[in-house]
This record gives structure tokens, C-alpha cells and sequence, in this order.
């Protein structure tokens, strides 16, 4: 981050903690590559300093700013305007400045669909015939469901632990026509992993430091009891370590891996194109994050 003035426009992320994000990385990353007077930042923001933090980037100018955990619905009531996909999945993770306050839109979808929609012809499916899992219920789960509503997905299955908490998330989408949408207990699994088309890991397991943990257990086997259905799709929304336990172990039953890194690009491509008004190199930003990661 060479050459800031004052005149070089800010961008940033906030969060709590954020010293973990890769977001600086290929960011960065893509606006020295474009020669563009920018900089984007991590700015750590704790829950109960959120009203002042979003006025006092009005005050300096920011122009636009990614969102994480845990304020991707806390900044709602802060934006002039949401998007119509924003509103549909309850979660913001994109916001910039307009001439009549902050506006904020949810890329994940964008993120979550890109790779589902460059799969070569011969390895895309029928969506409209096809099934998907999704393996918990919390906000990245959300994502997923607005973008394989997207896809048009005949059947939309989410399965979690808490039964209270898969009561609240179905019912939080009964004003969005998704009627494929149901809600099933860990138990099911089995049951429904036969036929699925794509499997969608949303949970934290297996993530660093867990890193040999899956969601699917020690022995898949025994789990999947029929396997996976030919052709189909396994994709992790964790992308380190890559692979996965969890993709290790659907590609044993014969599944095509999807590692989160591709979702991570994407998103943070369509968040700069949308600040910088132009094209970005999102190759650039995906080697940023590659080389990031083998450290």
C-alpha cells in the first residue's frame, strides 16, 4: 500500500474481530494491478461502537465498505437503500455511498453462483430437475438458499442441529416465494444425501485449527449409506485448508469438489466493480489470495 495521499480514496472492511480477512489481500491486490488511487483497509469495529464507526465514515469520506461477522444484519438500520437481494436474504455484506446516504447489497449469492455457473456443460445439471443439501442453518446458509432459489432448484433441503433454530429459519422466508424450501434434522442426512445434486457445507467444521473435523463424520460411509448420486456436486464454503475434509471425502464417493476460495473471489470481484464502476482483474485477486494461504 505504497503511494497513499490524500487524495487516495478509502475502502475498507469491518468487523470484530477482522485481522483475520483476507479481503485486504486481493483487494489490494487488484487496485495496484488497475493503478487506481484506492486503498482498502481493515477496520475493526466492535458491535456496540457500530452507529458511531458508520458515522464517522460518512464524515471521511469512505466510499464503500465489505461487512462480516457479526454485523451483516446489525448495519441494516444504518442504510438509505438495500437491495432487492440484500432484503431477500436479511444480510448485507456490500455498502457505498450514494448522494443520499449508504446504500447495501449482498454479493455472497453473486459469489456462491459463480462457479456453479461456469461448470462446463458436461458437468452442469438439469437445475430445474435437481435437488440440493445444505448443511446448517446459519447466515451463510441464507446465501446459498437465495442462490440456488436463483438456479431454480426443485428441492432446497437445509439440515441442522437445532430444531428451534430450523423452525425460525424457515419461517423467516415465508414473505420469498421458495417453495422448494424445507427444513430437516441432522438425522435425515442419510436419507437425503442419495439425492442431492449438490451438497453445500455452510458449518464452521473443519475449519482451522479442526482442520481433519467434516460435518459428514469420520466415516462418510456410514453416513451416506447409498453414497452420492453420479455427478454430483460437493462445495465447501471453507476454503482452507483446500481440500477439505468434507470434500476429501465426497470426492471419495465420487462427488466433484467446489472449494470456498472461488466463492470468496467472487464476491469480493463483484463488491469492487461495483465501487470502482469498471472491470477487475479477478485472476489477480484470486493468485493474491492463493499465494496468501500457502504463506
Amino acid at each position: 500500500m505504497t503511494g497513499i495521499t490524500g487524495t487516495t480514496k478509502l475502502l475498507g472492511v469491518i468487523g470484530h474481530p477482522v485481522s483475520h480477512s483476507l479481503s485486504p489481500v486481493m483487494h489490494n491486490a487488484a487496485i495496484a494491478h488497475l493503478g487506481v488511487d484506492y486503498v482498502y483497509l481493515p477496520l475493526p469495529v466492535a458491535p456496540e461502537d457500530l452507529p458511531q464507526a458508520i458515522a464517522g465514515f460518512a464524515a471521511i469520506g469512505l466510499r464503500g465498505f465489505n461487512v462480516t461477522i457479526p454485523h451483516k444484519q446489525a448495519v441494516i438500520p444504518f442504510l438509505n437503500h438495500i437491495s432487492e437481494i440484500a432484503q431477500s436474504v436479511g444480510a448485507v455484506n456490500t455498502i457505498w455511498r450514494t448522494e443520499t446516504g449508504w446504500a447495501g447489497t449482498n454479493t455472497d449469492v453473486e459469489g456462491f453462483l459463480s462457479p456453479l455457473l461456469t461448470l462446463p456443460p458436461e458437468r452442469s445439471p438439469d437445475w430445474s430437475q435437481s435437488a440440493a443439501v445444505i448443511l446448517g442453518n446459519g447466515g451463510s446458509a441464507r446465501a446459498v438458499v437465495a442462490g440456488c432459489a436463483q438456479l431454480g432448484l426443485a428441492q432446497i433441503h437445509v439440515v441442522g442441529r437445532d430444531l428451534d433454530k430450523l423452525k425460525a429459519f424457515q419461517q423467516s422466508w415465508r414473505n420469498s416465494p421458495i417453495a422448494a424450501l424445507s427444513v430437516h434434522p441432522w438425522e435425515d442426512l442419510p436419507k437425503l444425501l442419495p439425492g442431492a445434486t449438490l451438497l453445500v457445507n455452510t458449518t464452521p467444521i473443519g475449519m482451522h485449527p479442526h482442520t481433519q473435523a467434516s460435518p459428514l463424520g469420520a466415516e462418510p460411509g456410514l453416513t451416506m449409506k447409498s453414497g452420492m448420486k453420479s455427478g454430483a456436486i460437493a462445495y465447501d464454503l471453507i476454503y482452507t485448508p483446500n481440500p477439505t475434509r468434507f470434500l476429501q471425502q465426497a470426492t471419495a464417493l465420487g462427488a466433484m469438489p467446489i472449494s470456498g476460495l472461488e466463492m470468496l473471489v467472487q464476491q469480493g470481484a463483484a463488491a469492487l466493480r461495483l465501487w470502482l464502476g469498471q472491470e477487475v482483474p479477478v485472476e489477480v485477486m484470486r493468485q493474491a489470495l492463493i499465494e496468501q494461504l500457502r504463506g
